[in-house]
């Protein structure tokens, strides 16, 4: 209410007469109690009585402050409307105003369109100009803009400024195909500071290239570079896409090494790391160890999607309601997690309890992505027919995913009709997508209709249509390797069969059948037993036997769901080796002990 008052009384003064120099002045200060719209638009009304409407440096305070009021739009109405005056322009305006929109979500094309109006004007950007820009083309993923506006950067001479080339490697490792050529520009940088590292290495983990991320990071290191907490919070994401847990825990005590601070994103990250990389125990007590004022809803949701992932069903729920007593609002992000973790675990009276709550606790609108949590639920728990009433029941179009969701459960719960219904239809919809055909082609498989089966694989074929392999990772003291479905092409390669077929042979005799239904092919049933022991984490498993002492624990990290087959096997092969043995699949953690699995055979 003062503010206001003051803002009043001084609209009304004299002091606007005095001078140009002066009103200008007292304008500027006047702006700084600025602090909501209306007295935003109280103010621009007074701009045009005392004929400052078309000052640039008060117009540039004008979009400054508008910005910080989340009105940037009605800034640039004021500014270009009804009749923009040119002689009112110039760079730190439209640098001000780009910027504004570079930061503001869904705006970044804004961003690009005032850019290209200053350009018109005449008006020459700076090297303060460039670093929004090309933020902006980062946001909207435009490869052939950015390098575009990377040519107006040579040509005026700022292609040698730090902050200009790290908005470059920015922008090229946020593109899709630009990652190369960001590498490539951080080669020729002359100076690499710590953001410079941590903008590269964040290319290679927001394209999958983690190891890339991290033989930079060693680069990093060797250079004598200190990394900051945005370095490492980027190397940790790369250790939890990879699984490599080893790695990650050096990373935890090389954070403590370096004194490097442990702000909240960095702790959500060594959290998120620890839960994906098979040791939640560790995740759960680094999660109690943060005190409470740190604890934000990505804290809360990482514990919670990394307790569904290992099976945890009923803790993740418990740390929902915690959070909710704690007075943390959860987010449609939180939601998912806390879905899956009821999917996961076969808790579907919850999960639709769940659901429903959402929108009439908390006013959150479901999303596509928490409409798939709600198929897979019903899904895996068998009800079928349910969960098919209940994408009908959908607001909004269902996605591929869950079509290909409602398909997988119809093959394992042998609906196969309603299953080859689907995916010829989605099929239609998505005539390149490899996952449509091999689904059909697993039904078929089902239906033991082995030539609908080959015509499937013939049309594939001919599209050029080839199924992504199976492949799993393992990592041991020196190194990471991995192994894809019948692979020969490691220097043990001779030893690890012999230990497939050593394992195969303890297996047999502690009682172990082989489930050859998972072997979609037309052989007879030896030839289904030798196809199923090429399956790449028999070949991993036999590997760490060979590689770690007895006792250890063994992780390996599969690209696709784990088979039937696969899975009763490592429950025999942790009982007959003495070892446990943590499975990271697709969808979740099975972690294998004493014969039994933590999934209790629910995945």
């Amino acid at each position: 209410m003062q503010h206001s008052a003051k803002l009043l009384r001084f609209l009304h003064s004299s002091i606007f007469t005095t001078s140009e120099r002066a009103a200008e002045q007292n304008c500027l200060s006047l702006l700084q109690l600025c602090n909501s719209l209306p007295k935003l638009t109280q103010f621009h009304a007074h701009l045009v009585k005392v004929g400052l409407h078309a000052n640039p440096l008060v117009l540039t305070k004008f979009t400054h402050v508008s910005s910080h009021l989340n009105a940037v739009h009605y800034a640039s109405s004021v500014i270009f409307s009804p009749e923009p005056t040119s002689q009112c322009y110039d760079t730190f305006l439209f640098n001000t105003l780009i910027k504004a929109y570079a930061e503001t979500n869904n705006s970044k094309h804004t961003a690009i369109h005032y850019y290209t109006f200053m350009l018109s004007c005449g008006i020459r950007p700076n090297k303060y100009t460039y670093p929004f820009v090309l933020k902006a083309c980062a946001g909207i993923m435009d490869l052939r803009l950015g390098q575009a506006v990377h040519g107006s950067v040579v040509r005026l001479g700022f292609c040698y400024d730090t902050h200009v080339l790290n908005t470059l490697v920015l922008m090229y490792c946020s593109c899709e195909n630009g990652i190369d050529f960001g590498e490539k520009l951080f080669d020729e940088m002359p100076k690499c500071e710590p953001v410079s590292w941590s903008v590269m290495i964040g290319g290679f983990v927001r394209w999958g290239m983690s190891s890339e991320a991290v033989s930079l990071f060693r680069r990093m290191q060797i250079a004598g570079v200190k990394p900051d907490e945005f370095t490492m919070v980027m190397v940790l994401s790369a250790c939890t896409d990879m699984g490599a847990l080893e790695l990650g825990r050096w990373v935890e005590s090389y954070v403590e090494k370096e004194k490097i601070e442990k702000t909240s994103e960095l702790c959500n990250a060594l959290i998120d790391m620890y839960a994906k990389c098979a040791d939640i125990d560790k995740a759960l007590r680094l999660f109690r160890n943060m005190s409470k004022s740190k604890r934000t809803t990505v804290s809360w949701t990482s514990m919670i999607v990394g307790m569904a992932m290992h099976g945890r069903g009923l803790e993740a729920v418990s740390l929902f309601e915690e959070m909710r007593r704690a007075g943390v609002a959860p987010d449609d992000v939180a939601f998912i997690g806390l879905l899956n973790a009821c999917s996961h675990s076969g808790l579907v009276k919850e999960g639709k309890r769940y659901f429903n709550s959402m929108t009439n606790d908390f006013g959150i609108t479901p999303r596509i992505e928490h409409y798939g949590c709600m198929v897979d639920l019903l899904s895996r728990a068998g009800q079928v027919k349910e969960a098919m009433e209940f994408v009908h029941r959908m607001p909004i179009e269902p996605n591929p995913v869950i079509w290909r969701t409602l398909i997988t459960a119809c093959r394992v719960h042998s609906e196969l009709n309603l299953g080859e219904t689907i995916t010829k239809e989605l099929i239609t919809d998505e005539p390149m997508h490899d996952s449509n055909y091999v689904l059909l082609s697993n039904i078929y498989a089902k239906m033991l209709n082995w030539e609908m089966k080959s015509t499937v694989r013939e049309v594939m074929e001919k599209k050029g249509i080839s199924k992504v392999p199976g492949s799993t990772m393992i990592e041991l003291d020196d190194g990471i390797y991995e192994f894809i479905a019948g692979d020969k092409s490691h220097g043990q390669d001779e030893k690890i069969y012999e230990m497939v077929d050593e394992m195969e042979k303890e297996m047999k005799r502690a009682g172990y059948i082989t489930t050859t239904s998972d072997v979609l092919l037309d052989i007879d049933e030896e030839d289904k037993e030798g196809a199923l022991n090429r399956h790449s984490e028999k070949l991993a498993i036999a590997f760490a036997l060979l590689k770690t002492p007895r006792g250890t624990t063994i992780r390996i990290v599969k690209n696709l769901r784990v088979c039937t087959n696969c899975h009763t096997a490592t429950k025999f092969i942790s009982n007959i080796y003495n070892r446990e043995i943590l499975v990271r699949d697709r969808n979740r953690f099975h972690h294998f002990k004493d014969g039994f699995c933590s999934c209790k055979d629910f995945w």
